[in-house]
């Protein structure tokens, strides 16, 4: 029996919020979801009535997560519930409210395989035309989608870049991602010039903002719109939307389409898979290796389609 095994289940919740807020310093959305799913499956044990902590047993996660299932919850969604209880319980391990390791008797359901969706070159192609209005906010989404692409970056690392994370004489941009880990990506000439005369934009909108409200305070975030605010991970998604649904026969389109597109793109080029981890920043391999399938897919395709011999019975 656990020392605290009396901790009631709403409060071991609350210690476990304000833990991944002051202390993990996890980002926003991932302590967001991580304590909305802990508190949901708070809410089950509640039905359960189980109301303390040392009361809580492996058969409750496995009846929830059967309970998920049965509802029409997708593996991969339920692997990232599981992931929250996992670190709800190594919390109170760790401040002594718990004494078992439970979620090691629990098996996780099998994630079905599913190569990533990537827009093809030539849909691309069309972010490098003048489809945008000339217009400030035009100038910026140009900008947004542009280094989506080029710098594989996941939108809340393009969100969140700061101007000091820009090095246009090194052609380089320092970015902040999961785990609070920095990285390097460099960037091609064009690009930088882009950038740069954002840059310049942006200067002049901060000082016509500055004169017409004196109360006006300037971000440091690099994407800001036409009214001088930044640029959220949520417009984002709306600005890749709005151009890319209209032009590309992709499945789904979202910023981390843009994503796998750079990987796969360039190890279609014969980048190496090692230099591709660093640049998207993975921290196994094994996460990258699956642009691999999709160029194989890819090299599938092409041979189909463009070798005379390859329908022939």
């Amino acid at each position: 029996m656990c020392i605290f095994a009396n901790v009631k289940i709403e409060e071991a919740i609350r210690y476990f919020a304000d833990y991944v807020a002051t202390e993990k310093r996890l980002a926003a959305g991932t302590r967001h979801y991580y304590v909305g799913e802990v508190e949901r499956f708070g809410r089950y044990l509640a039905t359960q009535k189980v109301e303390e902590v040392g009361e809580v047993e492996a058969y409750h996660v496995r009846d929830w997560q059967m309970g998920l299932m049965a509802e029409g919850e997708a593996a991969g969604t339920v692997l990232k519930q599981l992931a929250a209880l996992r670190a709800w319980f190594k919390y109170l391990r760790r401040q002594g409210y718990y004494d078992r390791d439970i979620m090691a008797k629990v098996t996780p359901p099998k994630r079905p395989r599913r190569l990533p969706v990537f827009f093809r070159e030539n849909e691309v192609e069309r972010i490098y035309s003048d489809m945008f209005p000339d217009t400030f906010d035009g100038e910026m989404e140009r900008l947004v989608l542009r280094m989506l692409y080029e710098t594989g970056m996941r939108r809340s690392e393009l969100a969140m870049l700061r101007l000091g994370g820009v090095d246009l004489s090194a052609k380089s941009i320092k970015v902040r991602g999961k785990g609070n880990k920095e990285r390097i990506i460099p960037i091609e000439n064009e690009l930088a010039q882009n950038i740069s005369r954002f840059l310049a934009l942006r200067d002049m909108k901060i000082e016509e903002l500055k004169c017409a409200d004196e109360h006006y305070e300037e971000t440091d975030r690099l994407l800001i719109n036409g009214k001088g605010r930044a640029v959220s991970d949520g417009m984002i998604y709306v600005i890749v939307k709005r151009y890319m649904s209209p032009i590309s026969t992709a499945e789904r389109v979202s910023p981390h389409v843009f994503r796998h597109s750079f990987a796969t793109h360039m190890l279609n080029e014969g980048a190496n898979i090692d230099a591709i981890k660093e640049l998207l920043g993975h921290s196994d391999l094994g996460t990258t290796e699956v642009y691999t399938h999709v160029a194989r897919e890819h090299l599938k395709e092409t041979y189909k389609h463009a070798h005379p011999r390859a329908n022939k019975k």
